[in-house]
């Protein structure tokens, strides 16, 4: 391969339905680890395999890395307010 290649990657543009298709299938899935009480996604085991395969197929995987990642990050931060809105009342 050269520098100026004349050929385009087999990459589809996600329409809407799509995204929302994705979205749909990561909360069906989000709330089925919430019931499992799993924080970080794939170390649930088997109790949400048919909502992680559904996921996996609907998200592109850099999608899926992300939703995962936000996932960790949104709790720490519910768990860091929750310590600063502590911490504010204490102070008053």
């Amino acid at each position: 391969m050269g520098w100026f290649t004349t050929t385009k990657p087999d990459v589809a543009a996600v329409s809407r339905e799509d995204r929302t298709h994705c979205w749909e299938s990561r909360d069906v899935y989000f709330a089925c680890l919430d019931r499992a009480g799993v924080l970080e996604a794939g170390k649930e085991g088997n109790a949400c395999a048919t909502e992680k395969s559904r996921y996996e197929a609907s998200c592109a995987k850099s999608w899926i890395e992300y939703f995962n990642k936000r996932r960790i990050l949104a709790e720490q931060q519910k768990d860091l307010l929750a310590q600063s809105r502590m911490q504010a009342q204490a102070a008053k």
